[in-house]
């Protein structure tokens, strides 16, 4: 007999879906959007409603396993829990007594997990053991520190307020793949009357019906931004920044150098649509910036994002309902951290960036990384520099172990694969960042074969290397009353959670920036140059030349794919990899829709096959994140592509910075 169950999305997605999902004999077979979010209101993606495909599949992990073969080979054999945790506490604790415990490099990402998955008793373990740190930077690393740097932590304009405004920004947005649920509420909000701008490189399905599109060239988003600042100024309200900004002037200085001409130039956009933009931006309110995460992903990244970030403050598009900007929500102001829940502080243990993980991994000594224990991550098919990431995890002096759902490529180099439960076979706690929610999401269907939670797994190497402590928190129910008891507002949010099982943030779910909640800075004012992002970005708002040459003249950008989150889902992608290029770049190499192609530099190559678009200016070629080397003919995707370098601030991943050239294979 089957029942439903209430549950909650946590994949990397800002609409924090709920859910009801039908289980039978402890398998899901149906799952549904639930009504008690006004943003979910029935409707999912087709990604999570097809999840039993996921959690079924025959790539799915249900048993432990040990490599007896050359990596990469495929060849492990079952194993049972305790012999595979026996293999792991033996070669880590020799490590440890040998090189010490920063030899032990944990590799993990937490974009879909909650709480209790990202975080909690691994987090835990790896600092009690004193391994090295890793610094996440594949997304949100520059965005947060523009943000934090200017805003401090203040929640921006709630996503159902979108229906209020008068004008819509999608600046390096694509919510037809990544936020499906605001698509709705622009079209409430265009039917009475707002425009919409979208500013990608793509022609998206948005941008096909926007009022404007700005198909800025990749990586000139912050010439652009500072030429528009440059004309709203004149706009300004004086008032407003006397009272609520600081560095005004020396902004006001800094876009001197970029016209409205000279930003056109760079960006390959119309001088014309460019002032259509000032022009609708300075005489619209409320107005409202989506800032997407994809500007980010190149040299300018930082200092684009806080270009555009200082817009609704020059011209105080604040105070009004669907005024201001959405960047991330998911501080919202809540009082509670995950921080409780893992009662182990930071350590001072070295930090390692993520993106540099085949750098790392060859050139760090003392000491070397000799353990790397990859959880909640796939970086084969995500981290930069993919050969390196390959050529690296292949070698038989590094020991590498994998938490994984699914056979994933980075299971694949694994000396110990461990099975994962997925969301719906664990409890987790979920904090959206697009809506200003917070789900408490039980178990609700049985784990296959011997699948163990986070929680479970890390518990256990706690214990076995005698690193608990009387008292501490080691089961979900506890991880969970530990984080709720150091909340000032614990009646409130447990009392919502246990009728409803979501919670609303102190502030509400859709505060008035200005009104409600106000910048935390230390004077509770905008910042507009702050002084500690200057620093880091030797500069901030300062524009860095595109690195095509002559030999790569292409910008490659990875945007997601509307059927995967990241590379979540891909072993369920069985079409080929295909490369989008304009038209005009197709007829120059003498390229049809369908020639397999071979796209490289002084990186790497990738073979694979071209698809032909209007929809993509010229310059500028698309291969989706989150590809799995099957999906190509050679093996590799577009981060075997990607330069080692960085944005402006923190330490992000500049994806976007890949410059190529194409040929037919």
């Amino acid at each position: 007999m089957s029942s439903e169950h209430r549950s909650a999305c946590p994949l990397d997605c800002p609409d924090l879906c709920g859910l009801t999902v039908t289980v039978e004999g402890g398998r899901v077979i149906k799952v549904d959007g639930d009504r008690r979010s006004p943003i979910t209101d029935g409707f999912i993606c087709g990604k999570v409603r097809k999840i039993a495909d996921h959690l079924y599949g025959d790539d799915r992990v249900l048993a432990p396993k040990l490599r007896n073969g050359p990596k990469g080979s495929g060849q492990f054999r079952a194993a049972t829990w305790d012999e595979a945790l026996d293999v792991i506490v033996d070669r880590i604790g020799s490590i440890r007594t040998t090189s010490g415990s920063e030899a032990i490099l944990p590799y993990h990402y937490g974009g879909s997990n909650g709480w209790l998955t990202e975080g909690a008793l691994a987090t835990r373990f790896f600092r009690r053991l004193g391994a090295s740190n890793l610094d996440r930077t594949f997304c949100a690393a520059a965005t947060t520190a523009a943000t934090r740097g200017m805003y401090g932590v203040m929640p921006g304009v709630a996503l159902e307020d979108y229906e209020h405004a008068q004008l819509i920004v999608l600046w390096g947005v694509n919510p037809s793949a990544t936020s499906i649920h605001l698509v709705p509420v622009i079209e409430r909000a265009r039917e009475r009357g707002a425009k919409l701008i979208v500013v990608d490189p793509r022609s998206t399905p948005l941008a096909k019906r926007a009022d404007l599109h700005l198909a800025v060239r990749p990586g000139t988003d912050l010439p652009v931004a500072l030429a528009i600042l440059r004309r709203l100024f004149v706009h300004a309200d004086r008032a407003f920044l006397a009272e609520h900004v600081v560095g005004t002037t020396e902004l006001a200085r800094r876009t001197e150098q970029w016209t409205i001409e000279a930003a056109a130039e760079v960006s390959g956009v119309s001088v014309a649509d460019l002032l259509r933009f000032v022009d609708f931006y300075a005489n619209s309110s409320p107005a409202v910036i989506r800032v997407g995460w994809g500007m980010e992903r190149n040299r300018n990244g930082g200092s684009a994002v806080a270009a555009v970030l200082a817009m609704p403050a020059i011209t105080n598009k604040f105070g009004v309902r669907g005024g201001g900007y959405t960047m991330s929500n998911g501080d919202a102001r809540w009082t509670l951290t995950a921080e409780t829940a893992i009662a182990e502080p930071p350590t001072k243990a070295r930090s390692v960036n993520m993106s540099e993980l085949p750098r790392a991994l060859r050139t760090l000594r003392d000491p070397a990384i000799q353990c790397l224990f990859v959880y909640n991550c796939n970086p084969v098919a995500t981290a930069p520099d993919q050969t390196g990431v390959i050529e690296q995890l292949s070698r038989d002096d590094l020991f590498v172990v994998v938490h994984e759902q699914v056979m994933t490529d980075t299971a694949q180099l694994a000396d110990v694969v461990l099975p994962a439960t997925a969301f719906l076979e664990h409890r987790d706690l979920r904090r959206g960042y697009g809506m200003m929610r917070l789900f408490d999401s039980p178990a609700v269907a049985t784990p296959p074969g011997e699948a163990r939670s986070n929680n479970q797994l890390f518990g256990e190497l706690l214990r076995r290397f005698e690193l608990t402590r009387p008292g501490d928190p080691l089961t979900d129910d506890e991880l969970v009353a530990a984080t709720f008891a150091a909340s000032p507002h614990d009646a409130a949010i447990r009392s919502e959670l246990a009728t409803q099982g979501i919670a609303s943030p102190p502030a509400g779910e859709r505060p008035l920036p200005f009104v409600d909640v106000f910048p935390d800075t230390h004077d509770r004012k905008i910042h507009l140059v702050p002084e500690a992002l200057d620093r880091e970005a030797n500069g901030l708002y300062t524009y860095r030349v595109d690195p095509a040459t002559e030999a790569y003249p292409l910008a490659l950008i990875s945007p997601a794919l509307a059927t995967q989150v990241s590379s979540t889902f891909g072993q369920l992608r069985t079409a080929p990899a295909t490369l989008e290029l304009s038209t005009v770049d197709a007829a120059a190499r003498g390229i049809a829709s369908g020639d397999p192609i071979r796209i490289f530099n002084e990186h790497g190559e990738v073979h694979c096959f071209a698809k032909v678009s209007d929809e993509i200016r010229p310059g500028v070629c698309v291969l989706p994140k989150g590809l799995w080397r099957k999906h190509t003919v050679n093996g590799l995707t577009a981060n075997a592509l990607i330069p080692q370098t960085f944005a402006d601030l923190g330490g992000q991943a500049a994806y976007n910075d890949a410059r190529v050239q194409i040929a037919k294979r």
